[in-house]
């Protein structure tokens, strides 16, 4: 992945993901598993690794501030996932990508 350059717009953000092979769109399903949009496949958070992440904010609202996800499939898809920040948060979101988060931090510990 390219260097990380100072975003300030999420479409510019998405272009380039888009550009460097982040191609789906996911989600958090019912399940609360991680799924392709069409729902087609779904991966549990042992299954997914966070890449990179992209926080932006409301130019007038601070209730406008989201971030961005880049993530890679266990089988090698890649795609984004977007969630807000505050009361317009999604739950299942966090708690999904606080389980991958966490995961990658354990297996760093296993490593040293």
């Amino acid at each position: 992945m390219q260097d990380k350059v100072e975003e300030r717009s999420l479409v510019n953000v998405l272009n380039r993901l888009r550009k460097d092979g982040y191609k789906y769109d996911f989600k958090v399903g019912q399940d609360g598993k991680l799924c392709t949009m069409e729902e087609k496949e779904s991966f549990a958070p042992d299954q997914v690794r966070i890449v990179d992440h992209y926080r932006f904010e409301g130019e007038s609202n601070p209730d406008d501030m989201s971030i961005l996800y880049a993530v890679e499939t266990a089988n090698g898809l890649k795609g984004t996932i977007s969630n807000s920040y505050g009361p317009y948060a999604d739950e299942g979101v966090d708690t999904f990508l606080k389980q991958v988060e966490d995961l990658g931090k354990n297996l760093d510990k296993k490593d040293k």
